[in-house]
């Protein structure tokens, strides 16, 4: 039996989701089943991803089976899988460094980090040691060093590297072309929920522009009470995320939106909502005779199961792409899946590409046979 050996890079909401998600569909056999876009992917099914290794500073977390640490404050998402089983995998101590923002220490315990009194373990050995193929980077908005770190750490243990943060990895020329020296694949950056804000405000906008209608302002803002939105209370995190999140949805337009004409981005921090995310969009337009249209929508999710609907393919096609010596950064499936890839495409677009890449279609990521269609579509 094929198995993905899979290290995680902070043990928060996203990946407590994500593990979850593993143990559930393991006891699911139907292929119709739901909340995948993929029930199977090159003969990897969900639940064929083993945890073998993870990290975290918190002290509720360090030292534990990640059974139980993923289950740890200040983890507040949903449970919907509570039978997950003892690992014998010991959640170990990373590098601090930048991952934990200082006003954070204001806040009630349970909603905040507590940094654990040890010294970092070794990652990269950690990692060669556990056999880990795949690591998925799950650090705090704001986190440039410590995603840096893991990325590098990734690079030297030869292990694929799936970054769900917006720090730019995989859209860094520089950075891209380590991990293609390096010969280990890599998906980033700056994960796209499955029906999140980012792709909701991609499809509406996307749809302003097939129907003739001309998108003259907008805005996007979020709420939510996880340790993520708690995080983002610090502005001076939030550049690459509101870069991440704005350049998404700019690049469906043909001309960009002027910077006063666009605002996305987190708005705040509510504590009683937890892992909810509340999207509160607005778009203004004309259509036919120059008449306005205003369009308003709010969008209520569970953020971290929303997210491990997208990163658990991003895991698969990475393992693939390690069968198939496909190294570097792997475009289709990060036009998919990601806020900030590096290069952007119409989602209906990438996830053809993606299909064909499953399908086994093209012997190098990016699929030669599509490059003229690709051509025409990006801006």
């Amino acid at each position: 039996m094929k198995k993905i050996k899979l290290a995680v890079a902070g043990l928060g909401n996203c990946a407590s989701a994500l593990i979850q998600g593993i143990e559930y569909y393991k006891t699911i056999e139907d292929k119709d089943c739901i909340g995948l876009m993929h029930w199977e992917i090159g003969g990897y099914r969900p639940g064929d991803i083993d945890i073998v290794a993870a990290f975290d500073v918190d002290a509720r977390k360090v030292g534990r089976d990640v059974s139980q640490a993923m289950f740890a404050q200040p983890n507040c998402t949903k449970v919907f899988y509570p039978g997950v089983p003892l690992k014998g995998v010991e959640v170990k101590m990373g590098p601090v460094l930048d991952g934990v923002a200082p006003h954070m220490a204001n806040y009630p315990e349970e909603r905040r980090f507590k940094v654990a009194e040890v010294e970092p373990c070794g990652v990269v050995k950690e990692l060669e040691d556990s056999g880990a193929e795949v690591m998925v980077n799950y650090m705090p908005v704001g986190s440039e060093q410590a995603t840096r770190f893991y990325a590098d750490a990734a690079l030297k243990a030869k292990v694929a590297f799936v970054n769900c943060m917006p720090v730019f990895i995989a859209s860094n020329p520089e950075w891209a072309n380590r991990f293609r020296e390096g010969g280990v694949p890599i998906v980033g950056d700056d994960i796209k929920s499955q029906i999140g804000a980012t792709i909701v405000h991609r499809t509406l906008t996307q749809l302003f522009k097939d129907r003739g209608c001309t998108l003259d302002r907008t805005y996007q803002l979020n709420t939510g009470g996880n340790t993520d939105f708690l995080n983002m209370l610090s502005r001076d995190r939030l550049k690459s995320k509101r870069i991440s999140k704005t350049e998404a949805v700019q690049s469906i337009l043909d001309t960009p939106l002027n910077d006063e004409d666009i605002h996305i981005g987190p708005s705040d921090y509510v504590a009683w909502q937890k892992d909810n995310k509340i999207c509160f969009l607005r778009m203004e337009g004309r259509i036919f005779g120059d008449v306005p249209i205003n369009l308003e929508l709010r969008l209520s999710v569970e953020d971290s199961p929303n997210s491990a609907g997208s990163s658990i393919d991003a895991i698969r096609i990475c393992k693939i792409a390690l069968d198939r010596k496909i190294y570097g950064p792997l475009l289709e499936i990060s036009a998919y899946t990601m806020k900030h890839p590096p290069i952007q495409l119409p989602d209906e677009v990438a996830k053809e590409l993606v299909e064909m890449f499953i399908r086994g279609e093209a012997c190098e990521s990016f699929p030669t046979g599509a490059r003229v269609a690709i051509r025409s579509t990006i801006r």
